[in-house]
């Protein structure tokens, strides 16, 4: 499981999934959310924009991201 510490109060998704390394742009994040393809908290997320929090589970493809404070 990949961990992000947060630097402010919350990170957008689509940014959450680059800083993971788990798409190599932006762009490939916006049509992977859009896609249905992302989860958060157990719930497909199309909002790239989401702002996760404290304590959230990002899931895309089979890898699991945990927002940490």
């Amino acid at each position: 499981m990949n961990e992000i510490k947060l630097r402010e109060e919350y990170i957008k998704l689509g940014q959450a999934l680059k800083a993971a390394g788990l798409v190599e742009s932006g762009v490939d994040a916006k049509f992977e959310i859009q896609d249905g393809k992302v989860k958060v908290n157990g719930t497909v997320e199309v909002q790239r924009g989401k702002k996760l929090y404290d304590g959230d589970i990002v899931d895309y493809h089979g890898e699991k991201i945990k927002i940490m404070k």
